[in-house]
Order: C-alpha cells, then sequence, then structure tokens
C-alpha cells in the first residue's frame, strides 16, 4: 500500500476543518474517530458506521465477504470529499474507508462529524457519505457462500 493511502494528518481552522482522513487495510476504530474530532466547541457529534452485511438484492447467495481495492490517490479525494463537506460550516470531520477482504460485521466506513450544532453535524456527515459513494476511487467486490464473486457499483 502506498504512502499516499496512510495520509491522513489533519489541518485545523476557524472554519470546517479534516483532522482524519485516510484509507487503509487495518480494521476501522469509531473510537479513535471519535477522538479526532474531540472539540469544546462541539455540541454535537454524529457518527456513520457502514458495515459488511450478509446479504444484498444482486447476490446469488447469502454474502460472505467484500474486498475493496482503491486507487493510490483515494486517501487524498478522501480528504477533498471531507473538505467541500465541512467547507463554509464550523464542523471537523475524521473518516477512513478501509481496503481489502473483510467479513460480514467487519466496518467498512468510519465518519465522524463534530459541530456546534446538531443540523451541521448530520448534514455534513450525510454529505461526506453520499459523496464518497459518488467519488471515491475504490471498487467492491462482493463474495457470496456460493463461491460466486461480482463487482458492485461498476457504472449503469
Amino acid at each position: 500500500m502506498s504512502e499516499a493511502m496512510h495520509a491522513g494528518a489533519a489541518t485545523d481552522s476557524a472554519a470546517g476543518a479534516v483532522r482524519l482522513a485516510r484509507v487503509e487495510s487495518v480494521p476501522l476504530d469509531l473510537a479513535a474517530h471519535l477522538a479526532a474530532v474531540e472539540d469544546d466547541t462541539a455540541g454535537a457529534i454524529s457518527t456513520f458506521i457502514g458495515r459488511v452485511r450478509d446479504h444484498d438484492p444482486h447476490a446469488s447467495a447469502p454474502v460472505v465477504a467484500l474486498e475493496y481495492s482503491a486507487h493510490p490517490d483515494a486517501s487524498a479525494a478522501l480528504r477533498g470529499i471531507a473538505e467541500r463537506a465541512a467547507a463554509g460550516t464550523r464542523a471537523v470531520v475524521a473518516v477512513s474507508h478501509r481496503v481489502g477482504t473483510l467479513q460480514v460485521g467487519d466496518l467498512a466506513v468510519v465518519i465522524a462529524v463534530a459541530a456546534p450544532h446538531r443540523d451541521e453535524a448530520f448534514t455534513v456527515c450525510r454529505a461526506v457519505i453520499e459523496t464518497i459513494k459518488l467519488e471515491l476511487p475504490v471498487w467492491k467486490r462482493q463474495h457470496a457462500a456460493d463461491g460466486s464473486a461480482q463487482w458492485q457499483g461498476l457504472g449503469g
């Protein structure tokens, strides 16, 4: 895995800030994301956890694993997504996406957003996950119990 995939150091400002943004192959830790957005001005913290589930309407059998792969610049792209979502707000963001083979129940995405008020925290958190789904250069291959595997989200 390239150094870019592990990049994640953050910058803070008076406006929205990204304190952690990385694509990595190690298990994701919600507590680390919550600690990254800790801020005395925050009256709200919104989180999103995307985990591997055991089913999908497109799978031929129960899902047993997901295999994620990423472009080498995925961490930089993730940072850009988080920065755009937080722009013009007082929110602080920590976000990670996992790559590699994940089993049912494993965390694939973790987002924590702290803000002075709940609406801002919810809005930024939702913007981050929705944009990840549309723009992050990460690809998913779904493995089913019958041995079949198929790529998900590759167009049309």
